[in-house]
This record gives C-alpha cells, sequence and structure tokens, in this order.
C-alpha cells in the first residue's frame, strides 16, 4: 500500500496527515448484502466485473444480462460484482434485505451484491474512489446507475463501461473474455 505524508508548519502548530492509496481492489474489505465481511482479496486471481446497481432504474433489466454474463463466464474466473447506490435519482431506496429479495426474485441474481454504498459526492465509498482515480486512462466520476468496471486478475481496473453498455453485449463480453485469457 502507498503512503505519503503531508506535514505542514503555522507558528508553533505542526500537524502531520496520512493519506493510504489502495494499489489493487484486493486491498479492500466490505461488508457484503448480508451484513458480512467480505474480504476482495477472495477474488485474487478473478477478474472482476463490478457494477452499480439501482432497482428502480431504466437499466435494471440489466440484471437479466448480467446474470446470464456470470453463469457463462464463471467457471473461467469471472465474478460479476453488484454494488447497489442510491446516489442517481433515487433510484436504490430500498434497504439492503428489500435489495436481495427483489434482485433473487426478479432476476434470479446469483452473483455476490454488496450492502448498499455511495458511488459518488461527498460520501464516497473507498472501493469507488478507487475505481474512478486508480487508473488515468478511465478516472472521472460516475454519471450514472449500472456503470462498469473491468478489474483484472491482479486488482486493477482495466476497463470501464457506461451505463448503456449490455452486460452480455460484444463489447463487454470480448473484454471480459480478453481479461479472463491473461
Amino acid at each position: 500500500m502507498k503512503t505519503c505524508f503531508a506535514i505542514a508548519t503555522l507558528g508553533a502548530l505542526v500537524f502531520s496527515s496520512t493519506l493510504l492509496a489502495a494499489d489493487s481492489v484486493h486491498e479492500f474489505t466490505v461488508k457484503d448484502i448480508d451484513g458480512k465481511d467480505l474480504s476482495l482479496a477472495s477474488f485474487k486471481g478473478k477478474t472482476l466485473l463490478i457494477v452499480n446497481v439501482a432497482s428502480q432504474c431504466g437499466y435494471t433489466g440489466q440484471y437479466a444480462g448480467l446474470q446470464r454474463l456470470h453463469e457463462q463466464l464463471k467457471e473461467q474466473g469471472l465474478v460479476v460484482l453488484g454494488i447497489p447506490a442510491n446516489n442517481f435519482g433515487g433510484q436504490e431506496p430500498g434497504t439492503d434485505a428489500e435489495i436481495k429479495a427483489f434482485c433473487t426474485a426478479d432476476y434470479g441474481v446469483t452473483f455476490p451484491m454488496l450492502s448498499k454504498l455511495s458511488a459518488t459526492g461527498s460520501d464516497q465509498s473507498p472501493i469507488f474512489s478507487f475505481l474512478t482515480s486508480s487508473n488515468p486512462e478511465l478516472t472521472g466520476p460516475i454519471n450514472w446507475n449500472f456503470e462498469k468496471f473491468l478489474i483484472d486478475k491482479s486488482g486493477k481496473v482495466i476497463g470501464r463501461f457506461n451505463s448503456g453498455a449490455e452486460p452480455d453485449g460484444d463489447e463487454i463480453v470480448n473484454a471480459v473474455k480478453e481479461a479472463l485469457s491473461r
């Protein structure tokens, strides 16, 4: 883990601050949708497709494509990881239990889901901060629900897809298969 030190002197007042920056998504521990700790280090050697999801969005139907992609490529090492977020249009207002029930009943979701986190703004979760800033070619704020981040086996962000990109469409499937082959 990288550590940066900043020291400032103002008259007799001296203070220091330590800023930590992750090198890999595997350095994060988060809560799963059932409230249990989940170390993302458990996904080392796997290719991840991390998606900020919402139950009441025009793109919510993409849960079906995410599930198909998960089923199609999980044996080759793909893990789809859904992270509910309520930042865009209040389209994920439910509790974790309600979100889980909806995804399971309406879309048969079996891929891992996390507890609801903030995808943007002053309360942005560290995992979303990492996803939107760790690769200089793919930086920038999340613009809407169902943005997708492709993570290689070492935990680095190697791809980013907008909300309209279909999870089981050629663009994403080809990128995932390329990542799985590395």
